[in-house]
């Protein structure tokens, strides 16, 4: 009887837990909601601030608000198309008397992402407005931006060593085999990399030759890009001998940056502050290093998307193309579908833009997509198509219904190609004595049987399966882009080319942003593009992400007061392999998950944001945790 006494107690002492835990996170979201300060803030005098704590993404990931509450606070997710609209409205408003750029937590974006802003904050320079940038140390991605600047500021402990594209890919053929794994992997495209790391242990001659020329191209744009914006910087001598430069100043990184003309200035947060106070003024009141500020946030509450004259649709394409339904950050294909369906039955749409930024994915949910957006097109709606960063593979399979493709030159797009992989463990149970056996009634029985193997059946059925996925691809875009199949498997093969050479083998139409995918969308429907406006497809956030989002929001008040994030070429690497940690989990999450036939790019991975913010990110996380790490 004291047994069951006792077990009553314990119940109800875990329930009693439960109810206060529950109690306590419902005030706490409340008190958050309750000071989430609705509505646009009155806008002051000063600089406009963009303290990038995170990566340039096209569309960001929800975000909980129990997270939030919690104190996990992951790198934040800036929105391409924010951050360009905060800067581009800046230019004439005379509030705004500089544009400055904290970069100590900057976490990157794709190639043609960077271009699109450094290009927006060079068009506010143009205004005789001053732009002033700082950090502890400048990332390539950072640097791209910075470079821009009227005035660009280090601290002097820190400094800037660039590296460059590129880098070591991580190669599991070599634990697979002691582990035992047997991976079938199922393909079509000798440039077709994806599957590299689970079959070799080093990269392949053909991905080789692939990536240097990608990487070559798309470095070279960016050389081109910062001499254009800072022709006094001798970004070559760092890049070819910064050892040299650096040994010359007695190991002072910063000053090397200086004597380089890399840098104009350097010193800590508060001597920056106190340089921007000059230009926009300061609050006696605070601590010094302080300015008047415009908070981001602010900015963009106060400056709405338009949405008068006609209706141009753009749906967004962003992330992993994966089956099923879900939020922002992956591109589920029913949600996509849904959307794109829902909008041409309840919109009065003119023309549909399809904005990609996605590595690829599920062919599944590739194809899915694909036939909602040709349903805009069987209604007689002009079908434009915008490549953001990265449009690769399956990105590139929903783009094949555009009737003109817009890209940038460090776009990163084609990968036409598609793989399965199908790991089984007979080899690994063998090891520990453990062995299977039954009765099959076919040669398909208790097929793919990941405990004791494919059959050669199953093998030549999967891999003409491929074969055939593959030969759809290649009709796709032949009709899309008229040429012969035989052209596109030339140029295809799972090859990733770089914006302006996909241009050249015709790949992609234009040059341009997103704007102008619906300025020409908009003459496509004889419409004025003047008179039109962009209307998002998009499942508008509900109150529970609304609430996460005020809640990792940060008043710069203080800005340039302190807040040093300690980002100095040590914290980098650091953080590199942090991230390579992240993706290593990632890879072998992802083999053991790989539920479809994928078309998906390997090379895009490591060319776009270096914050770990992702699914990855999250899997280390809750790995250490549970080890106590």
């Amino acid at each position: 009887m004291k047994l069951v006494r006792g077990a009553w107690k314990l119940l109800v002492a875990i329930k009693d837990g439960l109810v206060l835990i529950a109690m306590l996170l419902f005030f706490g979201l409340l008190f958050a909601a309750l000071n989430a300060r609705p509505g646009a803030k009155a806008i002051p005098t000063g600089a406009l601030l963009l303290d990038l704590k995170g990566a340039i993404v096209e569309q960001p990931e929800e975000t909980s608000p129990f997270a939030a509450l919690s104190g996990d606070t992951m790198p934040r997710q800036y929105r391409l198309r924010d951050v360009l609209r905060a800067i581009d409205t800046a230019r004439t408003d005379d509030r705004v008397k500089a544009l400055v750029l904290d970069l100590d937590s900057f976490g990157g974006g794709y190639p043609a992402t960077l271009n699109e802003v450094g290009e927006a904050i060079r068009r506010f320079r143009d205004t005789k407005k001053p732009v002033l940038a700082y950090a502890t140390a400048y990332t390539d991605a950072g640097y791209r931006l910075a470079a821009n600047a009227s005035e660009i500021w280090v601290n002097p402990l820190g400094g800037t060593i660039f590296s460059g594209p590129g880098g070591s890919q991580l190669y599991y053929k070599g634990l697979i085999d002691k582990l035992g794994v047997d991976v079938h992997v199922y393909r079509v495209g000798k440039f077709k990399s994806f599957v590299e790391p689970y079959t070799r242990a080093d990269q392949s001659p053909d991905a080789r030759a692939a990536n240097q020329q990608l990487l070559g191209s798309l470095f070279g744009q960016w050389r081109e890009a910062v001499a254009r914006a800072r022709p006094r910087a001798q970004v070559g001598q760092f890049l070819a001998q910064p050892d040299r430069l650096i040994l010359a100043a007695n190991g002072d990184i910063a000053k090397a940056n200086l004597a380089a003309g890399i840098v104009d200035t350097l010193g800590d947060r508060i001597a920056f502050g106190q340089r921007v106070a000059k230009l926009v003024g300061s609050d006696a009141r605070k601590a010094a290093g302080n300015f008047n500020t415009i908070r981001y946030d602010d900015w963009i509450g106060a400056h709405p998307l338009p949405s008068a004259g006609d209706a141009i649709g753009v749906v967004t394409v962003a992330g992993d193309i994966v089956d099923g339904e879900g939020g922002p950050g992956s591109a589920h294909g029913d949600t996509i579908a849904k959307l794109i369906l829902n909008g041409l039955a309840t919109k009065n749409l003119k023309a549909l833009v399809v904005r990609v930024d996605s590595p690829g994915g599920s062919v599944l949910a590739s194809e899915r997509i694909r036939l909602a957006i040709l349903q805009a097109k069987a209604k007689g709606l002009p079908i434009v198509v915008s490549m953001g960063g990265l449009a690769a593979s399956g990105g590139y399979w929903v783009s094949t219904p555009g009737q003109v493709i817009f890209a940038e030159p460090g776009t990163i797009t084609g990968s036409i190609g598609i793989f399965g992989i199908i790991p089984t463990f007979e080899k690994t149970l063998a090891k520990i004595g453990v062995t299977t056996d039954g009765v099959k009634t076919t040669p398909l029985s208790g097929q793919p049987d990941v405990l004791a193997g494919t059959t050669p059946e199953l093998d030549t059925i999967l891999q003409a399966g491929i074969e055939n996925g593959y030969r759809q691809f290649l009709a796709r875009v032949a009709q899309s882009r008229g040429m012969t199949p035989d052209r596109v498997n030339a140029i295809a093969q799972g090859r990733v080319w770089d914006g302006g050479t996909a241009r050249q083998l015709h790949l992609v139409d234009r040059f341009g942003g997103l704007d102008d995918a619906v300025a020409e969308a908009a003459k496509r429907a004889k419409l004025d593009p003047a008179k039109v406006h962009a209307e998002y497809l998009e499942k508008a956030p509900g109150f529970a992400a609304q609430l996460a989002q005020s809640l990792g929001r940060k008043d710069d008040d203080d800005a340039g007061a302190g807040d040093a994030t300690g980002n100095d070429v040590f914290a980098r690497i650091a953080a590199e392999r942090r991230g390579l940690l992240a993706k290593a989990l990632g890879d072998v999450k992802r083999l053991a998950q790989a539920g479809s036939v994928q078309a998906r790019c390997l090379e895009c991975g490591g060319l776009g944001p270096s914050d770990t913010a992702g699914a990855d990110a999250r899997l280390l996380d809750v790995i250490l945790a549970r080890i106590g790490l």
